[in-house]
């Protein structure tokens, strides 16, 4: 599955949107960084409510931010099909994996490059979905680390495994053989005129 991220985009975020929604893209990729977890910040929960109601494709919610628990109540309202959240930005994290599955949402969990996938050893029953990052969280467009690919191995048969960060038709190539249900792209699709082009790309390439 191919999920598109809106962060970095020719258009305004709204149009983009509407772009991604029509797309064969498989889900719409949200990232929602609050400048503290990460140096930058780019919207207020409401922003994201506001663009995001009335769209069609499933969401797929990545919450770099501090205390995620106080975003999710209200992002479940827009019952996304994944909520991913930062163990190290997590106070209080069973509790908030825990609200994640109880809204039958599945519970994600990023691990950025330079973690161990052994972070998530003591989560494993709560955990639907691990996110491998690409690159460093918190800037679109950056270049894709090969060396997260290590962490697949252990991960495989456990969870659904996403990648994301630096996704394009060259770096694609680097995923050839490995099982990863879901592939997030950013910029390589939606810095484009044909994000279907650009989608059919990355998909016929894994």
């Amino acid at each position: 599955m191919i999920s598109v991220s809106f962060l970095k985009s020719k258009y305004n975020c709204e149009d983009t949107i509407a772009l991604i929604d029509k797309s064969n893209a498989s889900l719409i990729h949200v990232d929602l960084m609050d400048g503290l977890y990460v140096p930058n910040k780019n919207f207020e929960i409401n922003e994201i409510m506001a663009l995001l109601k009335n769209v069609n494709k499933p969401i797929d919610i990545h919450l770099m931010v501090n205390n995620p628990l106080i975003y999710i109540k209200e992002l479940v309202k827009l019952k996304p099909y994944i909520i991913t959240i930062h163990l190290d930005g997590t106070p209080n994290i069973l509790e908030t994996l825990e609200f994640i599955k109880r809204h039958n949402i599945k519970v994600g969990v990023a691990i950025n490059p330079h973690e161990n996938e052994h972070i998530i050893d003591n989560y494993i029953d709560q955990i639907d979905y691990v996110l491998i990052m690409s690159v460093n969280p918190g800037y679109g467009g950056q270049k894709f680390i090969p060396d997260v690919l290590k962490k697949v191995n252990y991960l495989k048969d456990k969870f659904l495994i996403g990648i994301d960060g630096g996704i394009n038709e060259d770096s694609i190539k680097l995923l050839k053989g490995y099982p990863i249900d879901i592939i997030v792209s950013g910029a390589y699709i939606c810095l484009s005129d044909n994000y279907n082009e650009k989608i059919e790309k990355l998909n016929k390439m894994v």
